[in-house]
């Protein structure tokens, strides 16, 4: 496994990845189109990968603009080896780093997802859009909870 920032190159294998998942699915996969992920990873933000055999299984975006991390995913077939974990900390290391300002994140109810940032040490504060769960991290918080790992 290498994790390592994201690179232009890369836009094809996170799309197939993004679109590969069985939660938080996209209703259409045009929502989202590589120049809207280049502006992420290069000017609103940063983004890292997990490669294996020079394959991206997985991904992580934050937005610096929003405060917000835009996006965590793992290929179906990579779940539940670490990766997801990884890249998180990896994020929210270089977010904190950039700003203090809490970062937040929306993601569906009762999912994998959403029992993830809950284990990670993420608030709930309230509801985003229709039907997501937003949370919030602080620095403090991360601090904390970056002592327990």
């Amino acid at each position: 496994m290498i994790f390592r920032a994201a690179q232009i190159n890369d836009i094809a294998q996170i799309q197939i990845v993004r679109n590969s998942v069985k939660e938080n699915t996209l209703s259409d996969p045009n929502l989202v189109p590589d120049k809207d992920v280049e502006d992420y990873l290069f000017n609103r933000g940063k983004g890292w990968v997990c490669e294996i055999n020079n394959k991206v299984v997985s991904f992580s975006i934050v937005d610096l603009l929003q405060n917000n991390i835009w996006a965590l995913f793992i290929h179906p077939d990579f779940e539940k080896q670490g990766i997801g974990k990884k890249l998180h900390n990896m994020m929210l290391d270089w977010y904190f780093q950039q700003t203090s300002k809490p970062v937040w994140l929306g993601t569906s109810p009762q999912t994998r997802a959403e029992k993830f940032y809950t284990f990670n040490g993420w608030l709930v504060i309230g509801k985003y859009g229709t039907n997501e769960t937003k949370f919030e991290m602080t620095k403090e918080n991360w601090q904390l909870n970056k002592i327990s790992y």
